[in-house]
């Protein structure tokens, strides 16, 4: 059977015209999306998925324009042309999201912080259908109950910022279905989640388009999503589709260098980076050069004065217990809330630990440091050993100082170096991290996010440290830029003798660069061992979980179809 064609677009083409050129960020793009089948538009940042899908609903940000194509939306009386719409017009209220749904990569920046999340949905349907106050509030908690939030009454009057992340995608996606949308695009809908929300989140919209035969429109640069999910594939470069076909296709026919470029990047991540020397088995007789015992994070507990306040609060770590030693990969691993991150900056002593110890053993020869009893001082030499990376690449780098200046910002600080000896320095970490010196009096804007990151990473050697705690430092990149970075560190290591203690949510990131792994779960580290053990043999079922959470790049080999669910691991 011939498959129900719900919307065609034909030879569209959209640009920004800036002060000094026009950029052309979409050109002669044409696709189809049928009833109950997912296309999966893919690329890189920049390659126009994300323009094309706003297209598609009339929301193109100035100074933005459609200049060419048609956009053809089925309807009773046969298709019209989205495209010849008026702005603003009666039209495109009622195709927006009453016949064409939008799940925003980002919900935190989606949802209003002001508004409750039933006053949004309800504003939602009353927008789209004529009901009364009353039956809009009983369909938002009807939809919030098919998107499976817990207690949907007491929910719906809560605020965006009381949600975790997977809970405001849920209620992102419960607003997108609130006037039973023909079509639904999801603009990178599982980008910032862990790996077993993600999955959760891939199940609950897959069995919503089931439901309702709406055709899906998926946008993403995780190729492993798209084994998983997509019926059909195209795939974006430039503003151009460069290729397009069915899913099975795509991956194990592809025609063109840069379909096969992101597979490569993406089934290079599936296995180990293996350009180790360090042993994965260490020798007891090896120093750890970083020993965590028993340490504890309770935000919230009562304070030694008012010790008789009940109440424990929240635990954010548990009684958690590592060594770091010289040279290893450490990676820590678990979901949103398991407390990864706090652990990281309690290391860095950016969070103070409620209990526990942190020695350093920079030498071996000398006893070891308690990092936990340091004072100012001695935590500022601390830190010249012990450095961060941070996860997003955009919001770590001042847009207000050059690079020169954020490179050789911990230079000038710690009064190792000022003059030219910066300026030297800068453009010997730049040649190391892979950027051409010359771009040192640039600004951050003028630079992608791969580029901006390998920034961070130079700023974070530029005191020559011992250890790098990474967080997250790779989960902003797309895949191609995400191997060339994590190459880019191992290169490093190997030249500089680094241990990094690697925090991530991306089990095949983690399976690649690091030696070994620590899985969380609540606070608690559950499993420690190799990392090829742990991320194909694990041995706790919360691990075992995670793993299979994992998206497989083969649609061949679903393997999240079979999946552990928290009640079967």
């Amino acid at each position: 059977m011939k498959p129900e064609t719900l919307l065609s677009v034909r030879n569209l083409s959209i640009d920004f015209r800036l002060r000094t050129h026009v950029l052309h960020a979409v050109r002669d793009v044409s696709f189809d999306l049928n009833r109950g089948k997912t296309l999966a538009l893919v690329g890189e940042s920049g390659s126009g998925k994300s323009v094309t899908a706003r297209a598609l609903m009339r929301i193109i940000d100035k100074p933005g324009r459609m200049t060419d194509g048609q956009i053809l939306l089925d309807g009773p009386n046969g298709q019209v042309d989205v495209a010849t719409f008026a702005e603003g017009s009666r039209e495109v209220l009622a195709m927006r999201g009453g016949r064409i749904g939008l799940i925003f990569q980002e919900p935190m920046s989606s949802l209003s912080p002001v508004h409750t999340i039933e006053s949004q949905i309800v504003e939602a349907v009353r927008l789209h259908r004529r009901v009364s106050k009353k039956e809009a509030r009983a369909r938002c908690i009807e939809l919030l109950r098919q998107v499976e939030i817990p207690e949907p009454e007491l929910m719906a009057r809560r605020y965006p910022f009381e949600f975790s992340g997977g809970m405001r995608q849920r209620a992102m996606i419960a607003m997108a279905l609130a006037c039973d949308p023909e079509v639904l695009i999801a603009d990178e809908p599982t980008t910032a989640l862990d790996v077993t929300t993600q999955a959760e989140i891939l199940d609950l919209i897959k069995r919503l388009q089931d439901e309702r035969g709406m055709a899906m429109l998926l946008i993403t640069h995780d190729m492993g999503i798209v084994a998983e999910v997509a019926d059909e594939v195209a795939v974006m470069r430039f503003g151009k589709i460069v290729e397009r076909g069915p899913v099975d296709d795509i991956f194990h026919a592809s025609q063109h260098p840069y379909t096969r470029q992101l597979l490569d990047a993406t089934v290079k991540l599936e296995g180990a980076a293996a350009v180790r020397a360090l042993p994965t088995s260490l020798s007891p007789s090896v120093e750890p050069l970083l020993s965590l015992r028993n340490l504890t994070k309770i935000y919230g507990a009562p304070s030694r004065l008012f010790s008789r306040t009940s109440g424990r609060g929240l635990v954010a770590v548990d009684d958690a217990s590592l060594d770091l030693y010289p040279g290893e990969n450490l990676g820590i691993v678990g979901e949103s809330g398991s407390g990864k991150t706090t652990l990281g900056r309690m290391i860095l002593r950016i969070v103070e630990p409620t209990s526990g110890t942190i020695a350093y053993h920079p030498q071996t020869d000398a006893d070891p440091i308690d990092v936990t009893a340091l004072g100012k001082t001695d935590l500022r030499r601390y830190h010249q050993d012990v450095r961060l990376i941070f996860q997003d690449p955009f919001a770590s780098l001042n847009p207000r100082m050059t690079v020169k200046q954020i490179i050789g910002d911990p230079l000038v600080i710690s009064g190792n170096m000022s003059g030219k000896a910066v300026e030297a320095r800068v453009a010997e970490l730049l040649s190391k991290v892979g950027l051409d010196p010359l771009v040192m009096e640039r600004y951050p804007h003028a630079f992608s996010g791969g580029q901006r990151q390998r920034i961070g990473i130079a700023r974070a050697l530029a005191l020559n440290p011992k250890v790098i705690v990474a967080d997250e430092a790779t989960s902003a990149l797309d895949v191609s830029i995400r191997s060339q970075i994590l190459d880019l560190l191992i290169d490093i290591q190997k030249q500089l003798q680094l241990s990094f203690i690697f925090i991530s949510h991306d089990i095949s990131v983690v399976r690649y660069f690091c030696d070994r792994v620590a899985v969380m779960h609540r606070g608690k580290i559950v499993e420690v061992g190799d990392a090829a053990i742990i991320c194909t043999r694990p041995s706790q079922p919360y691990t075992k979980r995670l793993i299979s959470s994992v998206p497989n790049p083969d649609p061949r080999n679903k393997r999240m179809l079979h999946r552990l669910r928290a009640d079967q691991a």
